[in-house]
C-alpha cells in the first residue's frame, strides 16, 4: 500500500502519518526529512543559504526519486510540495492513495504560532501577519490540496482519533 499525505503546515501530516504507519505496519517517511538527509542540512538552512527555488527543485527531485523506488509506505509531503511544478500529478497514480489532512485557518494559526522557529517561511511573523499569510496560502493551495482521493478534516479530533478513522477507511 502506498499512501501520500498532503496538507498545510501544522495540519498533522507527520504526527498522524507516524501513528497510521504503525497501525498499518508500513514504514513512514517525511519528505522534508528525506531532503534534509540528502542535503545534510535543515530545511531552514537550505532556504536561508540557497533560496526557495533551489529547495523546490530539490524537493521535486526527492519526491520523484522516492515514488519511483519505494514500495509500501506512508509519505508526508511538505505543505507546499503539491503546488510547485506539477508535483501533485506524481502521486495521482492508480496505486497511490492520496489524503488531504484538512485543518481550518484558526486551527492552523494556533498550531503554528508556537512553533515559528522551525518554519522557515514563518519565522518573522506576528500572529496577525501569520493569520494573513496562512489564509492567503490556503486560498492559493486549495485546488492542489483537493486533488486527492480522500479529504480528512483534522480540526475536531485528536491525532490518535484521526489515525483510527483513516485506518478504518483504508483497511
Amino acid at each position: 500500500m502506498k499512501i501520500v499525505l498532503v496538507g498545510y503546515m501544522g495540519a498533522g501530516k507527520t504526527a498522524i502519518g507516524k501513528i497510521l504507519a504503525e497501525k498499518m505496519n508500513l514504514p513512514f517517511f517525511d519528505l522534508d526529512q528525506l531532503i534534509e538527509n540528502e542535503e545534510k542540512n535543515t530545511i531552514a538552512a537550505i532556504f536561508d543559504k540557497k533560496g526557495e527555488l533551489y529547495f523546490r527543485k530539490l524537493e521535486r527531485k526527492c519526491l520523484e526519486n522516492f515514488l519511483q523506488v519505494q514500495q509500501n509506505y506512508i509519505l508526508a509531503l511538505g505543505g507546499g510540495t503539491p503546488c510547485y511544478f506539477d508535483n501533485f500529478k506524481l502521486y495521482q497514480a492508480d496505486d497511490i492513495t492520496s489524503i488531504y489532512l484538512k485543518a481550518n485557518l484558526t486551527t492552523l494559526v494556533s498550531r503554528l504560532y508556537f512553533n515559528l522557529q522551525n518554519r522557515p517561511l514563518l519565522q518573522n511573523l506576528d500572529k496577525e501577519a501569520l493569520t494573513e499569510f496562512v489564509a492567503k496560502h490556503l486560498f492559493e493551495r486549495n485546488s492542489y490540496y483537493n486533488q486527492v482521493i480522500l479529504v480528512q478534516p483534522t480540526d475536531e479530533n485528536s491525532i490518535q482519533e484521526i489515525s483510527e478513522i483513516l485506518f478504518n477507511q483504508l483497511t
